[in-house]
């Protein structure tokens, strides 16, 4: 019988580096058990594990979830603006651009 230990990944991304440790986790640990047994809040002493967002392969998750073999313990830092904001804000300079384009000003009557 196998000794009840999981192979899972934590994963944390700035900008500049990226880092990914391998950890060795007791069967029905979660996701919270996984970031505290790995070394990546020592590495990144900013990290507080009372306020993180995480996610198991790409999608949210909450800390109290339970783990398995070979999943992916992500740790998302805060977004700098919001997805929804900048979509808006590119559509309507979209839409200045496309209503006016040149000054009025600026045409020319070739008679």
């Amino acid at each position: 019988m196998a000794d009840n230990k999981l192979a899972v990944e934590v994963v944390y991304a700035l900008p500049e580096e990226q880092t990914l440790l391998s950890v060795m986790v007791e069967d029905g640990a979660t996701v919270k058990d996984v970031i505290l047994q790995s070394t990546i809040l020592q590495e990144y002493p900013d990290l507080n594990i009372d306020s993180l967002t995480v996610g198991l392969f790409g999608k949210a998750t909450k800390m109290t979830q339970v783990v398995r073999e070979k999943d992916r313990v992500e740790i998302y830092r805060p977004l700098i603006a919001d997805p929804k904001e900048v979509r808006k804000r590119k559509a309507a300079e979209g839409k200045k651009l496309k209503k006016g384009g040149a000054d009025a000003s600026e045409n020319k009557v070739i008679q």
